[in-house]
């Protein structure tokens, strides 16, 4: 049974002042915004090259971002440099690959060397066995490596042997599963230490976290958002237990909210 505490309409979370229906607040005013993409703010896809970004998505993230100083992040699995094709020109701040990259407006800033050869050995491994399973496609993102199996079920146990397999050859490095996924990355870095390292920097610093999120790898930025004295907020889905303390419907919901923020309510 998951473990989601709906946030009730009207309730305050701690020392925010900020009232919160169906999971989402109402006023952004000494918030700061951390968001996952897929899943959370794009439809889930078939393949994680097929994801589609609504029109007028992109300019309703920047009215939101406005309305909190700027003080908004993406924070995904992603590389950054994909998060630049999702939404180029954006100018967000945004964490990719879990945290192992960190992307302030206007530079990118590795916080991971390139993979050494045992990792890079390990990729040329799983690339091999994945042309052997139909269905099962590979996502390299230079210094991580994800095999998605949703086109192919029946390959989890497969890739769970292989990627748990790969992974005791690769030190320094952690599996970390998902949704129809399972991802080779650098050990150490998670969305909850991304969260924490914005924080400490303008526009972030001196304001409460929001952070919204799908599925198991936004655990950690919900707990640190909790731990800061913010809100967490998962959107749909049920099947594990979660440290999110409210929820929304659908990435169709979340993207409704940011676009009413965006263009209403207490401009800052």
């Amino acid at each position: 049974m998951e473990n989601r505490q709906s946030v009730p309409a009207g309730r305050q979370t701690a020392g925010s002042g900020h009232s919160v229906a169906s999971g989402l607040p109402s006023r952004l005013a000494g918030l700061c915004v951390f968001l996952d993409i897929d899943g959370t703010l794009l439809d889930l896809a078939q393949t994680p090259d097929a994801v589609v970004v609504p029109n007028g998505l992109d300019a309703d993230l920047a009215g939101l971002a406005a309305r909190v100083g700027g003080a908004l992040a993406l924070v995904t699995g992603r590389p950054v440099d994909f998060v630049e094709t999702l939404f180029p020109g954006h100018g967000f701040f945004v964490a990719g690959l879990h945290g192992a990259e960190i992307r302030t407006p206007g530079s990118v800033e590795p916080a991971f060397a390139l993979g050494v050869r045992r990792f890079e050995e390990a990729k040329t491994r799983i690339a091999e066995a994945a042309r052997n399973w139909p269905g099962v496609l590979v996502e390299d993102k230079g210094i991580a490596v994800a095999l998605h199996y949703r086109l192919s079920p029946a390959s989890e146990a497969a890739v769970n042997a292989l990627m748990t397999e790969i992974q005791r050859s690769v030190p320094g490095w952690e599996l970390q599963p998902g949704k129809c996924v399972l991802e080779l990355r650098p050990a150490g870095r998670d969305k909850g230490g991304a969260l924490k390292a914005f924080m400490e920097h303008a526009p972030f610093i001196g304001r409460l976290p929001l952070a919204i999120g799908d599925d198991v790898t936004d655990e950690a930025m919900f707990r640190a958002a909790n731990d800061a004295g913010g809100l967490s907020v998962r959107v749909a889905g049920a099947g594990f237990p979660t440290a999110a303390r409210g929820h929304v419907a659908s990435p169709a919901a979340l993207r409704a909210w940011i676009a009413a923020q965006s263009r209403e309510g207490d401009r800052e």
